[in-house]
């Protein structure tokens, strides 16, 4: 459970002392892969506390939900259509989703599972 945690920090830490920012032609698409991102840690997150983790699940969930979305974002873009609203909306929810699964996970781990 700390190594995700671990990982987040450090990337943050590096984000942020790291002198690279990305074109504004590119930060739809950055801004988009991340909340992709983001979405799939979360979700890694929920399965390692369901006992259900599998790292090749995790690896390819984590690069091709970041490229999928930079996808759509540019074929939107190619066709005059903001479909990076959708994809907010989607991994918005599906962020909420995960949270709300952590937080039950947190609060029901030591309750008995008694069905009286």
């Amino acid at each position: 459970m700390a190594f995700p945690i671990v990982g987040i920090v450090i990337g943050v830490i590096i984000g942020y002392i790291s002198p690279y920012t990305f074109p504004s032609w590119a930060s739809q698409y950055v801004a988009i892969a991340i909340l992709a991102c983001a979405d799939t840690v979360l979700g890694g997150l929920v399965a390692i506390m369901e006992k259900k983790f599998h790292m090749g699940v995790f690896i390819t969930g984590f690069f091709t939900n970041a490229i999928l979305s930079a996808a759509l974002v540019w074929l939107g873009n190619q066709l005059s259509i903001d479909i990076s609203i959708a994809a907010v909306v989607v991994f918005g929810s599906r962020m909420f989703q995960n949270f709300a699964n952590i937080r039950r996970f947190i609060l029901n781990k030591h309750e008995k599972n008694d069905n009286i």
